[in-house]
């Protein structure tokens, strides 16, 4: 067995083994009943072998969230996608998840099942991205978190039919460096970053809508947060949703800034910015504003026609 398959069983192994602490009412792992595929059918490109496996860097629970832990899932280098179907009616629309963590960790629960469950009641299929990390964003600091959404994208076209779900509504939504992805994804479609694996990679990876919550990387705070220059909005950028507090340690100009530049290349953009809210709320309940924006969200993508009106 080489090195690259002794890191992959490892993983699996550690996984296995944690997989009790990490399901603690986390929702991560997936249980079984959730079709969870990885998305590369072998080493992923540019990967290097002999990873230490993925845990949960915060299985202590020290960081936490509206008074509970997350899981902060690290050394990701086999990654996967999970398929959440809705257990009502079904519209067709799917969105793409991207959890944030500073292309560092993924916050697989608080960004991303927790978002799924949330999506699903709203009739919206959930496919949950896990990407590579630490280290591989953003884009073209590294090329890997883009290669995996990309991938991903192309996945869920390809599976569109027999997962139920409409390839034309397709979306994006990421937190903070997901946040960044999602933006990353919508200006960077038209051609892959890997060679071509199979026909997954000869459909589109174009989102056909994007949410970009609490968004790090689109404005430079070293250069009086000038716009990202290798995201540049196009009149082929999806129509985009963007919501930010003003107390947002990452800097509420990364939303802003992203906004200006969509307003200027025409596309169809929506910006809602908050007093308060801080940084890595996901959907955990806190008595703000801000933490409304699933209606929201749910009610632009009526007005985009991604969900029936109602």
């Amino acid at each position: 067995m080489n090195l690259r398959a002794l890191a992959a069983a490892a993983a699996v192994a550690a996984l296995s083994a944690g997989a009790g602490l990490f399901a603690q009412g986390s929702g991560w792992p997936p249980s079984p009943d959730h079709l969870t595929l990885p998305i590369w059918p072998g080493t992923p490109p540019g990967e290097p072998a002999n990873m230490p496996p993925e845990a949960n860097v915060n299985a202590a629970g020290t960081k936490t969230m509206a008074g509970k832990p997350y899981v902060r899932l690290g050394n990701v280098s086999i990654p996967t996608i999970t398929l959440y179907k809705p257990k009502g009616a079904n519209t067709g629309a799917a969105v793409l998840v991207f959890p944030g963590g500073g292309y560092q960790i993924l916050s697989m629960d608080l960004e991303g099942t927790e978002v799924c469950d949330w999506l699903n009641s709203i009739g919206v299929n959930c496919v949950l991205l896990k990407y590579r990390v630490p280290d591989s964003g953003p884009y073209p600091k590294s090329a890997f978190a883009l290669e995996d959404a990309q991938r991903a994208m192309g996945l869920v076209r390809l599976h569109a039919a027999e997962w139920g779900i409409d390839p034309d509504r397709v979306g994006v939504l990421g937190f903070s460096a997901g946040g960044h992805l999602s933006a990353a994804i919508s200006n960077h479609y038209d051609h892959r970053l890997y060679e071509p694996v199979d026909a997954a990679d000869m459909l589109s990876c174009r989102p056909d809508f994007s949410v970009v919550i609490y968004p790090g990387y689109l404005a430079l705070a070293d250069k009086d947060f000038a716009p990202n220059p290798d995201i540049q909005p196009t009149a082929n950028t999806p129509p985009t949703f963007i919501l930010q507090a003003e107390d947002d340690p990452v800097h509420v100009e990364n939303a802003i800034v992203y906004f200006l530049a969509l307003k200027n290349a025409k596309v169809p953009a929506e910006l809602h910015v908050y007093a308060q809210g801080g940084h890595g709320y996901g959907l955990r309940p806190r008595d703000l504003p801000i933490m409304g924006w699933p209606g929201l969200v749910e009610t632009w993508m009526r007005t985009i026609k991604v969900l029936p009106a109602q």
